[in-house]
């Protein structure tokens, strides 16, 4: 089987926003102002409050107690209890567990 060649790889990075909006007037100009066609019109975005998930449960006094210990150096860090809730979170992850 010859060998696939796939040709120089290119870098990944974000993509430039000139030139989305350029691609976007160029896409414009071609439908006449007034008559923009179903399939050029910005198709709208359904919602629903099912999936909000809402504000995310944060007990602030809890937070502003540990950055406190953690400023002043009286917060526990053990890194071997660091990396094992670290290994466990990603072994939940790849698991599909909730």
């Amino acid at each position: 089987m010859p060998p696939i060649e796939v040709g120089a790889p290119r870098a990944i990075g974000a993509v430039s926003a000139e030139i989305a909006r350029r691609a976007g007037t160029e896409n414009a100009a071609a439908v006449p102002s007034g008559k923009a066609s179903a399939k050029t019109a910005a198709p709208g975005v359904a919602t629903s409050v099912a999936v909000d998930a809402g504000e995310a449960p944060v007990d602030t006094d809890r937070v502003s107690q540990i950055r406190k210990a953690v400023e002043s150096g009286k917060y526990p860090l053990v890194p071997a209890r660091i990396a094992d809730a670290m290994i466990a979170a990603g072994i939940i992850l790849r698991s599909g567990h909730p």
